[in-house]
């Protein structure tokens, strides 16, 4: 019988620490290290990257990252599978065969090749395609076009016997899917299989994410400085161990690794990735010894025919310029530095013949003693914001006491364009360096619809005796994130017994109002009882999400611990300090 596999990820961006890799090289007894460089934003920074310089375009910090840790890996036999090759995945594996030879080693580099669909970007455009959330046209130009690939091209770069694999777009599960495919000999009708290992990818491929790094209830983690990476070790079965290096701080507790699980996604019953529709409303996380947790029960259904693709644009120019106010009604002199700003940016460029802007905004977060204001504006012609740049430092000698202005730079505003595209018309390639070879991935699909459908929720039951208001953080934890325009946001409840309780009183209708003005769209709830959870999706709420946002928070980074300040009526024994914590 195969033994357990360890998986560690080293990293949730291009950028992230460079300390994790050789952490979980040197104690975190790993068989292979992955690590998610890629997102929207970063695909277009890569193509324009590749444009000035054809040899460029992916993450080079990868690669001097592994030049360093090449020796180590090949005594340890440790594989490693990355994204890191963004839009010139041959160039970043040539640039590593260099760096393999010139240290005298021998290690097999593989690449996955085929998700740069640019080339079909004039016929999407002819086809009339539109965007699967708002309906829009297909860009005029694009920066990027790519479809997110699935593991099994990866399992089978490895089968060829690579020691490193470096892909463009995958989904970001898939560099853990892939190695376990190739382990265990899953196949694509081991779905429940297929669910766990993808769960497994999603709960390491925000690195610390999962091990404390971002948790409600931070004080308990104790220390980040030497924070532990994520390692899964992963049975032949798909059941696996969430944990981290001995010794490293964090803290991996069923709580943290339930905030990570929703962190992200939709339909917790059909969360999509091109090997399998994850259903992961009954998933059980329990403490599995210090630093440990056990997951199980994730279940699969059939994956959908189509890709996810995403196509970067560029959609005009914005400037946002921030200031920071200290005193006496510090918030009411932010509000007018703010609209006293916005005149005079519009005064200007009216006086110079251009037209209003596109899109504007203020925002004012703080109290009476202490407020900071952002002011963001687009404009389709950049020469329109370049000299607003010089008016924004005015406020600091010329408006309220206390104010201090940065100024800002005037940057490309990047939208990302999201359709779906039949599998058949994706060639797939596989380099284990001998040249590109076609890898037939399965395009048949299957799924019919989602498992939450199906899901018997608990009951939502009101309070029947005294109440008292109580925020919601001390019933709950939560964690949020984006999904394009849209928010995402968890709720687990402390307790199993605040469950009922919460579903009475948490609606999709109190959440709606709760983020208003932002929250344009609908927001739908999904119900996770495995884990005593929900999910909230607020669609069409972020103003574009990403970089083509002028929201301070275009990410919904910190939506949970937003929504954890609402206040709800509740038993009035909830209010005790004792129910505060688990």
């Amino acid at each position: 019988m195969p033994k357990p596999v360890r998986i560690g990820c080293y990293g949730a961006m291009w950028g992230d620490t460079t300390l994790s890799a050789p952490q979980l090289l040197e104690g975190g007894d790993v068989n292979y290290l992955v690590c998610d460089y890629l997102a929207e934003l970063t695909m277009a920074i890569m193509v324009g990257q590749k444009l000035r310089n054809p040899n460029a375009g992916y993450a080079t910090d990868f690669v001097k990252t592994m030049t360093k840790l090449l020796p180590a890996l090949v005594s340890k036999k440790v594989k490693v599978v990355v994204n890191a090759g963004g839009v010139n995945i041959s160039a970043c594996r040539d640039a590593l065969v260099q760096a393999a030879a010139k240290a005298k080693l021998n290690v097999k580099i593989g690449a996955v090749l085929g998700d740069d669909i640019s080339d079909l970007a004039d016929g999407f455009r002819e086809a009339k395609t539109t965007e699967m959330f708002s309906g829009a046209p297909f860009p005029p130009m694009t920066l990027s076009c790519n479809a997110y690939l699935g593991a099994f091209p990866i399992a089978h770069a490895l089968s060829e016997g690579c020691d490193i694999v470096v892909t463009g777009r995958v989904v970001d599960s898939a560099l853990v899917l892939g190695p376990l495919i190739h382990e265990f000999g899953w196949g694509p009708n081991d779905l429940d299989k297929l669910s766990q290992g993808t769960l497994a990818g999603h709960l390491v491929e925000c690195g610390a994410q999962g091990t404390g790094g971002l948790s409600t209830d931070w004080e308990a983690v104790g220390s980040w400085v030497n924070i532990g990476y994520p390692i899964v070790e992963v049975q032949p079965s798909g059941d696996f161990i969430l944990t981290k290096p001995p010794g490293t701080d964090g803290l991996v507790n069923p709580t943290n690794a339930t905030e990570q699980l929703l962190y992200e996604i939709h339909d917790p019953g059909a969360y999509h990735v091109p090997d399998v529709a994850c259903d992961w409303t009954k998933v059980h996380i329990e403490q599995a010894g210090p630093e440990a947790v056990k997951v199980t029960n994730a279940k699969g259904l059939p994956p959908t025919s189509t890709y996810k693709c995403i196509s970067t644009y560029q959609n005009g120019f914005k400037l946002a310029c921030m200031g920071t106010v200290i005193g006496h009604e510090a918030r009411g002199k932010a509000q007018r530095i703010a609209h006293t700003l916005l005149t005079r940016w519009r005064n200007i460029i009216q006086a110079a013949g251009k037209e209003d802007f596109t899109e504007s905004r203020i925002e004012v977060i703080g109290g009476e003693l202490e407020s900071t204001m952002r002011l963001g504006v687009k404009h389709n012609d950049k020469r329109a914001l370049d000299p607003l740049i010089r008016e924004s430092a005015t406020a600091s000698v010329s408006m309220a006491q206390g104010g201090m202005i940065a100024p800002g730079v005037v940057s490309p505003v990047v939208s990302a364009f999201c359709f779906l595209l039949h599998k058949s018309r994706v060639p797939c390639f596989v380099d284990s360096g001998s040249g590109p070879v076609a890898f037939q991935v399965s395009t048949s699909g299957g799924f019919v619809d989602s498992a939450s459908n199906r899901v018997v929720a608990v009951k939502a039951v009101g309070p029947s005796g005294p109440t008292a208001k109580v925020h919601l953080r001390r019933l709950c934890c939560a964690r949020s994130g984006d999904k394009g325009d849209a928010a995402n946001i968890g709720l687990i409840a402390r307790r199993p017994e605040y469950l009922p309780f919460l579903r009475h009183a948490v609606t999709c209708d109190r959440v709606r109002a709760f983020f208003q003005p932002d929250c344009h769209g609908q927001v739908e709830r999904f119900d996770l009882p495995g884990l005593n959870a929900m999910n909230f999706l607020l669609h069409n709420t972020l103003g574009g999400g990403g970089s083509s946002s002028l929201h301070s928070d275009p990410l919904a980074k910190t939506y949970g611990q937003r929504l954890l300040e609402m206040e709800v009526e509740a038993p009035s024994e909830w209010a005790f300090p004792d129910h505060s914590r688990l």
